[in-house]
């Protein structure tokens, strides 16, 4: 019986050039905190964001993604980001300068049918993305998506993992907060080498992505998913 649907954002809910989108956003946050770093090149600044996120990526137990990111960032620059002349340049990033990546990102065919299918079937909800981003960012694009984060029972956010995908304690530390076992989540993404791995843990997988031979035990667009939820909820 499916207690919890986990849905990935980025190329699940969210139609996203991923790694387009990523190029844009380190080449506009890099600029963005030069100033908290004056005596470091951009480019400096910029390679302290990669690493910063190379770190959330690596094990770091007992550290919030957001932590570790801190950290490194700290190690290669000398600035605290919790300091709130930092908190202010990120906030206001987030809230001016992040907006404008959007481009033509708009939601998948389906998205915003699926999570109310999955909550009228009386699962709990979580937005599943790699938590290698602050909450505003992920509200921002789950907007992109038609999608408004409070209707989410939990949001993967850096400020409150403490690791990433497609590691093993990411999908365990969701079931937990979301209270069920993970043999009792869906876990629904486009990604083979980072969702499909809840398979490892337990979950059951709901593949949308276009690679044919994806180890999922189903696979098909969202609006079909958002018709067989009833079933799956009741097992």
């Amino acid at each position: 019986m499916i207690k919890a649907v986990l849905f990935d954002l980025d190329g699940t809910l969210l139609d996203i050039d991923l790694q387009g989108f990523l190029r844009d956003y380190f080449g506009a946050l890099g600029p963005a905190m030069v100033g908290l770093a004056p005596d470091r090149s951009p480019e400096d600044v910029v390679a302290a964001v990669i690493s910063g996120t190379e770190a959330m990526s690596a094990p770091h137990a007992g550290q919030t993604n957001a932590a570790a990111f801190h950290a490194r960032f700290l190690e290669l620059t000398g600035v605290d980001l919790d300091a709130p002349s930092a908190e202010a340049v990120i906030d206001e990033f987030y809230a001016t300068r992040f907006p404008e990546l959007r481009k033509s990102y708009r939601a998948h065919a389906g998205a915003d049918v699926v999570v109310r299918a999955a909550r009228d079937a009386g699962c709990r909800v979580a937005l599943a993305t790699n938590p290698i981003f602050p909450r505003a960012a992920i509200a921002e694009r789950a907007r992109w998506a038609g999608l408004d984060i409070a209707d989410f029972d939990f949001v993967t956010t850096y400020e409150v993992m403490h690791a990433t995908k497609p590691r093993a304690e990411y999908y365990r530390e969701i079931a937990t907060v979301l209270g069920v076992s993970p043999s009792e989540c869906l876990m629904v993404g486009d990604d083979a080498l980072l969702d499909l791995p809840a398979g490892d843990v337990g979950m059951t997988t709901w593949y949308v992505g276009r690679q044919s031979a994806a180890p999922s035990d189903w696979s098909g667009p969202l609006r079909d998913l958002a018709r067989v939820l009833p079933a799956l909820s009741r097992g």
